[in-house]
């Protein structure tokens, strides 16, 4: 019986992992109607994270009012796998879609995600997940900070909850107040980038104009950032400044790391661990792996490569099967990748792809199992040649 695991990133705009799963699984069972099929759909730390490790694990959520974007009451929620695992997702409650048209970063707050920490805290939990992608802020954490009880204070010595834009105006950081439930919790900081803090590949120059922010706005996050980590090395005695990841978020990476005690991993790295991935894939015939674009970003340690690394210590073939493939993109051989395969079939704009995504990636799939159905009959047949 044939054991296939399928570990595929979401593409964006156009597929959720849970959907190209899915999709996948339905085409292997035409070809290995008796094939074990292992799902394990990823969101790496962005919008979807709680729902693909409920799915990939099991588990429930659990809901909570907390504080919107913009302080808005809202409704949201993190999910509990195993007995005491929180994942918490930033995007349900400081996501960009929150904010829709109504983006402004020097606005914005993280506190809602401090308040489902705390929330985790206090029920039962011993470990919490975040996942720190997709965010319409950049107040380096401090929201998050604030609802756990964290105090910033101005020059005025009057406490206030920082956002993007009044970052500056932190003159000094009391953790003292830090909730006692969250000090005994190992909190796991998960995303899929590495960008410092701040400078030009940081928070607000690589990600702050996508939430809104223009060239002059987004100097000024820049500053704030500057000024905020700068109080945090003198008086909390933590740099950083340039640690990888520190960016993601509009700085809820550093956020993280300063106001929590977490440390930061790749969320593929964070993912493979939780669900046990390695025990899962023991003795697979294949590992189908996919994101949207394989690119040169896809080898800084993304889904696919991330998942590659373990199938080749596993000893186990993977294969890539994305929605469009980009320019250098050769070295994903060497990290464990047997190929990589793109969904498009025509050539036409992505708008019109976009459309028909879902039965070009079943007809992809088709295809390709029909071609590892040949190779096992070839393989068989050979076995049967008696030598001449």
């Amino acid at each position: 019986m044939k054991k296939i695991v399928l570990i595929p990133d979401s593409f964006k705009g156009t597929m959720s992992s849970i959907e190209i799963c899915r999709i996948m699984k339905e085409q292997i069972l035409i070809h290995y109607p008796l094939a074990n099929v292992i799902s394990i759909p990823v969101a790496d730390g962005g919008e979807g994270s709680v729902d693909a490790f409920l799915t990939a694990m099991g588990g429930h959520r659990v809901f909570v009012e907390v504080k919107g974007p913009y302080m808005e009451k809202m409704q949201a929620y993190y999910g509990v796998v195993g007995s005491d695992t929180a994942i918490v997702e930033l995007a349900v409650c400081a996501g960009l879609p929150l904010v829709d048209e109504n983006k402004h970063p020097d606005q914005t707050t993280t506190y809602g995600v401090g308040q489902l920490m705390v929330h985790a805290a206090t029920h039962g939990c011993s470990k919490i997940i975040v996942g720190i992608g997709g965010s319409c802020t950049n107040d380096l954490g401090t929201g998050a900070a604030a609802a756990a009880g964290v105090q910033f204070y101005d020059k005025s010595e009057q406490s206030f909850i920082p956002t993007g834009g009044t970052l500056c105006d932190i003159i000094r950081i009391d953790v003292s107040g830090l909730h006692p439930a969250l000090k005994d919790v190992e909190i796991v900081g998960m995303c899929d980038i590495d960008n410092p803090l701040f400078g030009e590949n940081g928070a607000a120059y690589v990600f702050a104009p996508q939430k809104g922010a223009d060239e002059n706005l987004v100097d000024l996050l820049d500053k704030g950032l500057r000024s905020a980590s700068g109080v945090i090395q003198e008086q909390l005695h933590i740099n950083i400044t340039q640690m990888p990841g520190a960016g993601a978020a509009g700085g809820v990476g550093a956020g993280m790391i300063a106001f929590f005690g977490a440390r930061l991993q790749m969320g593929i790295e964070v993912i493979l661990d939780t669900v046990e991935f390695d025990r899962l894939a023991e003795g697979a015939d294949l590992i189908i792996s996919g994101e949207g674009m394989m690119d040169t970003q896809s080898l800084r340690g993304k889904v696919v490569i991330g998942a590659a690394r373990r199938a080749k210590r596993l000893g186990i073939p993977l294969v890539a099967v994305v929605g469009d493939i980009g320019e250098g993109i050769e070295q994903a051989y060497q990290e464990g990748v047997s190929g990589v395969f793109s969904i498009n079939r025509a050539a036409i704009p992505f708008k019109e792809a976009k459309m028909r995504c879902k039965s070009d990636l079943a007809l992809t799939m088709d295809n390709l199992m029909r071609l590892f159905v040949c190779l096992g009959c070839k393989k068989s047949c050979e076995k049967n040649i008696l030598p001449l």
